[in-house]
């Protein structure tokens, strides 16, 4: 059955960025689907592991500063040693600094490229290195962005590092769709997290923003979880090295 291809069951996804957000909506809707999950953030993630046990599935809280790329292969152990294995990956921790370009600091742009792509690269590579070892092939999933596709005004870094996501994406599904290791992204449009609280608080900015959106409104962590879920599931399997878009039409415009 086709809707068999869908779940998630016995799988267990790493998810960055786990505390809140989109990080915690895709924790949520993996559990949902049937997977136990690794939580990784910067602090605690109290409120995400509360609302997976609800759903009946396993949480291993771990927290690391993703700025740096010393945790990495600490954190894959570890869940490996909790869990036996590993299926997903979902990078979600991603941080944005809005500066004009003129202005821009070197350490704003080395944070923003360090946690957005640099991360993104080698906690790829430490998991593709397990899927390999396990000879179960896996999934990689990215969050790219809007920023991805276009230039957008004072978050220099920002684009950079997105763009660099949709193009390691292609890189590394051309290496390693051989291993059966689907390495895939999610360009999420204008959501209603931590990232953009500044840009809603604006009114001038946010209802030109709407304006744009053919959907009308801001998405939500639960608009992007079906894409995860489609992404980390047997029904992508003959997905690699793309990314899509949910976006509420920003794109189409």
């Amino acid at each position: 059955m086709i809707l068999d291809d869908f779940k998630l069951d016995g799988k267990v996804a790493i998810v960055t960025g786990s505390s809140t957000g989109l990080g915690q909506g895709f924790c949520i809707g993996f559990a949902e689907a049937g997977a136990d999950i690794v939580g990784v953030d910067y602090v605690d993630s109290p409120e995400t592991q509360a609302a997976v046990e609800k759903i009946g599935r396993r949480f291993l809280n771990i927290k690391a500063n993703l700025l740096v790329t010393d945790p990495i292969q600490g954190i894959v152990e570890k869940a490996v040693a909790e869990f036996g294995h590993v299926d997903i990956l979902m990078n979600n921790a991603g941080i944005i600094r809005r500066v004009d370009a003129i202005d821009y600091s070197e350490k704003d742009w080395d944070d923003v490229m360090n946690i957005n792509s640099k991360t993104v690269f080698f906690f790829s590579q430490a998991v593709a290195r397990q899927y390999i070892k396990q000879g179960t092939g896996g999934k990689i999933i990215s969050i790219a962005s809007m920023l991805s596709f276009q230039g957008g005004i004072r978050v220099p870094s920002y684009t950079s590092s997105k763009s660099a996501v949709m193009g390691m994406t292609r890189a590394m599904a051309n290496e390693w769709a051989k291993y059966n290791i689907n390495v895939n992204a999610i360009a999420p449009g204008y959501m209603a997290t931590n990232n953009t609280a500044a840009l809603r608080a604006d009114a001038q900015r946010s209802e030109a923003i709407l304006d744009r959106i053919p959907a009308g409104k801001w998405g939500t962590p639960a608009d992007v979880r079906g894409a995860a879920v489609f992404l980390a599931s047997k029904a992508s399997e003959y997905i690699h090295g793309y990314t899509i878009a949910v976006d509420g039409g920003w794109l189409a415009r």
